[in-house]
């Protein structure tokens, strides 16, 4: 019988062995769009090409409420990473984890996204991860280790620690 820890690393080995030998099939792009909401001008539909998200303005300016608003999808998809980052650490480290749970709360001040001081940012001012990792045979010293590993490879934490440039434009839709 295989165990999880096998399994990832034969799931990842040929993916591993491609990457060395041509890496630039390890580059890729993900994109998402987002476009008109069926509530109006305060809701949002976002196509990731494989599923599609309502999203809407935050009732605090504004919004019904009643779906997620961005900063609900930005911590939703750095708890996500966070956690599946994570397990996959938790598998190749051989480390029996019952259960891993990660939180994501993040603070804002609604009067810069509404314009209303100018010293105030429209951004999070504060993001806090929270692991909970039920591993009841892990070392104090393997559960830092995989929390290290786990901060080391999650995408959106490092996107977010060491953001990347980004470019935008305006275009006229014809």
């Amino acid at each position: 019988m295989s165990t999880a820890r096998e399994d990832l690393r034969e799931l990842q080995r040929p993916l591993k062995a491609g990457y060395r030998e041509d890496p630039t099939t390890a580059r890729i792009t993900l994109s998402a769009k987002g476009g008109e909401g069926a509530d109006g001008v305060a809701s949002c539909s976002v196509d990731l090409g494989r599923a599609i998200y309502e999203a809407q303005a935050h009732v605090g300016v504004g919004g019904a409420g009643t779906a997620a608003c961005s900063g609900d999808l930005l911590l939703g998809a750095l708890a996500a990473c966070a956690q599946v980052t994570c397990q996959m650490v938790a598998t190749a480290m051989g480390i029996e984890a019952r259960s891993v749970t990660v939180k994501a709360d993040g603070d804002l001040d609604l009067r810069g996204t509404l314009g209303l001081d100018r010293e105030v940012g429209a951004g999070f001012d504060a993001i806090r991860l929270r692991f909970e990792v039920d591993a009841p045979e892990a070392t104090d010293e393997e559960l830092e280790s995989l929390f290290q590993k786990t901060e080391r490879y999650c995408t959106v934490l490092q996107t977010l620690t060491a953001p990347p440039p980004i470019t935008s434009e305006l275009v006229r839709a014809p």
